[in-house]
């Protein structure tokens, strides 16, 4: 019997209406001119991007698509319709298995319309992420956002409105000058919504961005460690609470609404990425395409797909090993060793004895019955775990 790989899509969208003060990803402000040119090129990449999956030796089943960014909802639906319509045609041509697939986009407040969500809606969207992050409009103002709660509120009221019944919301701690108390007005905000997903970011302060070079200036200040610390037990203890499940270090779910698109790149399967610096992970190889957006298109433009692609990483045996520990122990409940056994014909506690043993030693994981998990203690300093699958 053949046997069939799960494959999830990514789709980037560069473009934003205002760059977010924190924000390391590409994404561009003031380059809508591009737009209509970058949808046309992106969809002759996802057409020969599924020919050559079609080409391959496994056969591929897509039970994912993404659409994340940037800002996706920026962009007129018509263009969304576009390049779902183009997956929807080439995976039927080629006769690639496509069945009921979980399809995500991303949405900003200040840049959604109730025709938009209903363009969405109707072209197979089954799933909204909506970046919300702080209730408090004056942190909004301070970190770049566009949009105030009362949008953010507009925003989920229209997709319940026009039916979309798997929403998740993005909320951030640690955020300069963030307090405990409004964290708890956002938890208790959202939770009046009843949205199916929520997930919880810590801020990361990346160098280069404005939010940085604000911080260095100590214009603004950071929580210390043990209130951003403090923050991350309150909505995890809040949310478990109300019904949620803690499948991942920074996400809650609803039973049966964990995301399982990011779930399936934590358990390793494979994904294809396309448009500019979206990554990919196919057959053990790790690549993605460049970052600057004109040279992007005009290589397509040209027909050289293939000067757009950075190949980072081709794997061998251990180095897979490793990711699939690395990746397992975001998961709250951690590896399955009988699923690492089936995949890989050995045992992990034996494959990684000095790493697990020192974890333990530490009291970062546990052995848990047939899991190898992340102890409380794990879940505060799960860099330091990470660290010894890299």
């Amino acid at each position: 019997m053949e046997t069939i790989e799960e494959m999830g899509i990514y789709i980037h969208i560069p473009f934003c209406k205002q760059k977010c003060y924190y924000c390391d990803f590409i994404s561009y402000s003031k380059k809508d001119c591009l737009i209509e040119s970058y949808i046309k090129v992106l969809c002759q990449e996802i057409k020969q991007g599924l020919v050559d999956l079609k080409n391959s030796k496994i056969n591929y089943k897509i039970t994912t698509i993404y659409i994340g960014g940037g800002t996706p909802s920026y962009i007129e639906s018509k263009y969304i319709k576009d390049i779902l319509n183009i997956i929807y045609k080439e995976t039927k041509t080629l006769k690639i298995e496509f069945d009921n697939p979980e399809v995500t986009i991303e949405v900003n407040p200040g840049t959604i319309t109730e025709s938009k969500i209903k363009d969405y809606k109707k072209i197979g969207i089954n799933r909204l992420s909506i970046g919300l992050q702080t209730v408090n409009d004056k942190l909004l103002k301070q970190i770049g956002r566009i949009h105030d709660v009362g949008q953010f509120l507009e925003t989920f009221n229209l997709a319940r409105k026009v039916g979309i019944k798997n929403i998740n919301v993005d909320l951030m701690l640690g955020l300069p000058n963030q307090t405990i108390q409004d964290l708890k007005d956002s938890l208790e905000k959202v939770l009046q919504l009843n949205p199916e997903h929520i997930s919880v970011y810590s801020l990361i302060l990346e160098e280069n961005t404005p939010l940085y070079n604000i911080i260095n200036k100590k214009e603004l200040q950071l929580p210390n460690e043990n209130i951003e610390r403090n923050m991350y037990w309150y909505v995890k203890n809040t949310l478990e609470l109300n019904g949620y499940n803690h499948y991942e270090i920074s996400n809650f779910a609803k039973s049966g609404y964990t995301s399982k698109h990011n779930v399936n790149c934590w358990k390793q399967k494979q994904y294809r990425g396309f448009g500019t610096s979206a990554h990919s992970y196919v057959n053990s190889v790790r690549f993605s395409n460049i970052e600057n957006l004109e040279q992007y298109i005009k290589n397509i433009e040209n027909g050289n797909f293939s000067k757009n692609i950075i190949v980072h990483e081709k794997q061998k045996l251990i180095d897979i090993k490793k990711e699939f520990m690395l990746l397992g122990l975001r998961m709250i409940d951690g590896i399955s060793i009988q699923e690492f056994k089936t995949k890989f014909k050995e045992n992990p506690i034996y494959n990684f004895k000095n790493e697990l043993q020192k974890l333990n030693y530490k009291q970062l994981i546990e052995v848990d019955g047939d899991r190898i998990k992340l102890t409380n203690k794990g879940l505060d300093l799960a860099n330091i775990v990470w660290e010894e699958f890299v």
